[in-house]
This record gives C-alpha cells, sequence and structure tokens, in this order.
C-alpha cells in the first residue's frame, strides 16, 4: 500500500515538474528524486523475541498454539514441538482420533506419539504456519517442548548469558 502511495506521489511530481518547469534539466531532477524517494525502503520491523532463563535453568516462555495460549520450555535437543496430552485437548486438537505409532524417546522412557500439523504457532512476534509437532499420550508429559521444527524455521537463535534470543526471517 505504501509502495502503491509513494508511486503515485512519484507520478504526480515528475508530471507537475514537467507542467510548472518546462525544463528538461530540472524534469531530469525531479525524475531523479522520485526514483530516489523509491528507493529507500523502509526497514522491516525486526521480528525478535527474547526470553530470560529461569531459577531452574530453562527457558520458558507462552506461546499460542491455534489462537490458544499453552506453556513451553525450549528444547534444542527435541526434533519436534511436543505437545502434552492434556495441552493438546485444550486446544482443541482431536486427541482421541490421533493414531499414536510414532516412537519417542522421553525424559520418562519410550513410548509412542502422534504425528500432527499445527495450522498456527506464535511465540511473541514470531509467527509460523503448518508446524509439524507431536502430541504424546495423557499423563506422560506436564512440559510442552518448543523443539527444532519450530526453531529450525527461524533465521537464528542465540545464548547469550541468562537470555535466549530468537530471530525471525524479515
Amino acid at each position: 500500500m505504501t509502495r502503491v502511495l509513494l508511486l503515485m506521489i512519484a507520478i504526480l511530481a515528475t508530471a507537475g515538474a514537467a507542467l510548472a518547469y518546462g525544463d528538461p534539466k530540472q524534469i531530469t531532477k525531479a525524475g531523479t528524486l522520485v526514483t530516489e524517494i523509491l528507493r529507500k525502503q523502509v526497514p522491516p520491523i525486526p521480528r525478535i523475541v527474547d526470553i530470560p532463563r529461569g531459577d531452574g535453568g530453562e527457558f520458558a516462555l507462552q506461546a499460542t498454539i491455534n489462537g490458544v495460549a499453552a506453556p513451553m520450555i525450549i528444547d534444542t535437543g527435541a526434533t519436534s514441538v511436543v505437545l502434552s496430552y492434556e495441552t493438546a485437548k485444550a486446544i482443541g486438537l482431536p486427541v482421541e482420533l490421533l493414531a499414536y505409532n510414532t516412537d519417542v524417546e522421553t525424559v520418562s522412557g519410550r513410548t509412542k506419539a502422534a504425528r500432527l500439523t499445527l495450522d498456527r504457532l506464535a511465540v511473541g512476534k514470531l509467527v509460523e504456519r503448518s508446524v509439524p509437532a507431536l502430541i504424546v499420550p495423557r499423563g506422560l508429559m506436564k512440559t510442552n517442548l518448543l523443539g527444532m521444527s519450530f526453531l529450525d524455521r527461524l533465521e537464528s537463535w542465540e545464548v547469550r548469558a541468562d537470555k535466549l534470543k530468537l530471530r525471525g526471517y524479515p
């Protein structure tokens, strides 16, 4: 929208200069000025989320999954986003209809999980769509994990001192 508005202003300014001055040098100068204005772009708003380290050393956050708030912990050792059965049910996912046929290793040991795709997963300004996730059976996990199926979509993430910085693509 902004670009279209700038283009309209540029066209009007060039036409106005042509009518007002009738001087080819002035018209060229006005055209150059308009071109410079159009080339300057407003820098994109950085999509960065800072997460402080918790007392237990973890990086906990409040995510939004399909529009519903869900507490999560960053887990770079998890290949996928992993949700507890209870969280998945609260979000409105069809937990009873899922096939729990994927082998996974959890803190509690080996189990089966169900694969699905989350329509929308947001962490602050970072919003990703169609994020692969796993749901574990009832009672196996108390904590949801924000794993690599989300983190790999970011431009970068880094830990410095007691802060985890997630940076999305502009």
